[in-house]
């Protein structure tokens, strides 16, 4: 991406969901503000990391479930943040090198680093758009999806920790509702979804602290998460805190009220 950053608005002023996961993560790409963020919000709960770990390795079963049990060559992850390898093609295309990923998400930082996730293996293909999940026409619409992604043949869409940057229900569900609609039959969607059931009081400060630094953050109920699965079919073990999902030998043990987020993988019939 060469001088992007010089060309780009990287927004360093305030807090980023991704930014914030990046230094949490151990990454390097993040601000004053994002550590500022991350570091008062460990204050507040410090199972934080365990959380932002138990999220990436469900990105990683529920990537390897897809490729080696659904027959998944196709992937939309929209909300990719900053990448992290292993990423989602790197999971993939480890058991289907013939996979196509594209890879969307807002952050002006992810974009200067887009190069690093457009890497791919010689049979397979990735591509990168800028783009909102709260525009899901632009994703659509984009010479990216359309040239990378075939339109016949199933799509996994994952939505991994983003929906809870949008805070009014409605705008979250048709936003996700509309690129679910135009999926093929036999897609599937995998997604993390933040609640707070399992740690009320901490989780409160937890919001009101990613509030104080310009941070959205919105928890749901396993009702309300479970809303964005509406006519798809669950497959096993349903929706459960992303811990639970089909756990395997990588899987870092966890108390309940250490993780914040239902997942689940459901499949369009």
């Amino acid at each position: 991406m060469g001088d992007g950053r010089s060309r780009l608005d990287l927004q360093t002023d305030r807090a980023h969901g991704a930014r914030i996961y990046d230094y949490i993560l151990g990454g390097k790409d993040n601000y004053s503000a994002d550590r500022a963020a991350a570091e008062a919000t460990l204050q507040v709960w410090p199972a934080l990391p365990v959380h932002m770990r138990a999220n990436r390795e469900f990105m990683h079963r529920a990537g390897r479930y897809l490729a080696t049990e659904c027959g998944i060559d196709q992937f939309l992850d929209i909300g990719t943040g900053i990448p992290t390898s292993p990423n989602l093609h790197e999971v993939v295309q480890e058991v289907r090198p013939d996979a196509r990923i594209v890879y969307t998400d807002n952050d002006p930082i992810v974009l200067v680093h887009a190069r690093a996730l457009m890497s791919s293996t010689e049979q397979g293909r990735t591509a990168y758009v800028d783009a909102d999940l709260r525009d899901p026409d632009t994703v659509l619409n984009s010479p990216e999806f359309r040239e990378t992604l075939g339109p016949n043949r199933p799509i996994a869409l994952l939505l991994i920790a983003i929906v809870h940057f949008i805070e009014d229900d409605e705008e979250a569900l048709t936003a996700t509702r509309r690129i679910i609609d135009v999926l093929p039959a036999g897609s599937y969607v995998a997604a993390t979804i933040a609640t707070a059931d399992f740690a009320p009081e901490a989780l409160a400060e937890v919001r009101r602290t990613y509030r104080e630094h310009g941070e959205t953050l919105r928890f749901r109920t396993k009702a309300q998460a479970a809303r964005f699965f509406d006519g798809l079919e669950l497959t096993e073990p349903g929706l459960v805190q992303m811990h639970k999902w089909r756990p395997d030998e990588h899987t870092e043990p966890a108390d309940d009220t250490d993780i914040a987020m239902y997942a689940a993988v459901a499949r369009k019939p």
